[in-house]
């Protein structure tokens, strides 16, 4: 079995490192997460019913099985090129600021960070990484909501996509929803503080100071699990706002959780949470196990 010699707080960080390391972590875990995410957006954006009609999906189930049955293995996947392009300067940013916001209060390696400082490290470097992530979001989420079904289809992939937006309403348009992302990774602090902390509770159990895959994984898990559970409410109000036709929200994020909150109720904050907690999981533990392999390969 592997053993990854995950950087303590008491290492000086490296953001060099930590943008290589992060960069291929988030590849795996759009490798790993994409098709739950594709579920999970269509979940969170398909009309409210007229009366008498049912809801076009009655859950995860059944979205995964609509899914498979009208466009196969394919359809988990649509939009699965935005991520990847965007993917490595989105997750590169995230790990490489927060290894620089680390080192903001570190002036040598003897220096353990409290879990206040890691927090303050990880926060900023969700809202770096946010605006990274916007392009590619908005990209990814028109695509995954244009189903086979729901009428002629407008966008032919990723660049197809990001040029007719451009067409549509200049950058602006491919940045839509700026704010709401911002919102959504606020949580990151947390992210960061409990990967740390249960390394720092395996790191002490082991007997060579060194932790092993088991660990890396189950603690990247749980950390993308309460990651999520706090982010969910504000991915809801991106999905929306960003595969919202032009104008259909004049206030942005406001004018959609009014919206929401008018129709459908607070209960609808939470749509899809099933999906994004069932993903968060894998996912996430398999960037910090990429970047914990990355690490491990530019150590040697």
């Amino acid at each position: 079995m592997m053993e990854n010699t995950t950087q303590s707080s008491a290492q000086k960080a490296n953001p060099v490192k930590s943008f290589i390391a992060g960069g291929f972590g988030g590849m795996c875990n759009v490798i790993v997460g994409h098709p739950l995410d594709t579920i999970k957006v269509r979940l969170q954006t398909m009309p409210l019913p007229l009366p008498g009609q049912s809801a076009r999906y009655k859950g995860v189930a059944d979205c995964a099985v609509q899914t498979f049955r009208k466009e196969g293995i394919r359809g988990f996947y649509r939009g699965i090129s935005a991520p990847l392009m965007g993917v490595t300067p989105i997750y590169a940013v995230d790990f490489a600021v927060y290894a620089a916001g680390k080192r903001l209060f570190q002036s040598d390696d003897n220096i353990a960070l409290t879990y206040p400082q890691i927090f303050v490290a990880g926060a900023l470097a969700g809202v770096c990484s946010a605006l990274v992530t916007v392009p590619s979001d908005r990209i990814k989420v028109l695509l995954q909501t244009q189903t086979v079904s729901s009428g002629p289809v407008l966008y032919h992939g990723t660049l197809d996509t990001a040029i007719k937006l451009y067409r549509q309403g200049g950058i602006k348009s491919l940045f839509k929803g700026t704010c709401a992302c911002i919102l959504r990774d606020s949580p990151t602090g947390f992210y960061f503080v409990t990967y740390e902390f249960l390394q720092d509770l395996a790191r002490k159990k082991s007997q060579t100071g060194k932790i092993s895959t088991a660990s890396t994984i189950l603690s990247g898990g749980t950390a993308g699990m309460v990651f999520w559970t706090l982010a969910v409410p504000f991915d809801v109000l991106k999905s929306r706002l960003q595969s919202a036709p032009e104008g259909t929200y004049k206030h942005g994020i406001r004018s959609v959780f009014r919206n929401l909150m008018a129709n459908e109720g607070p209960k609808a904050l939470f749509r899809g949470i099933f999906p994004i907690l069932l993903r968060a999981f894998p996912s996430t533990a398999a960037v910090f196990f990429g970047v914990e392999l990355a690490n491990d390969f530019l150590k040697a």
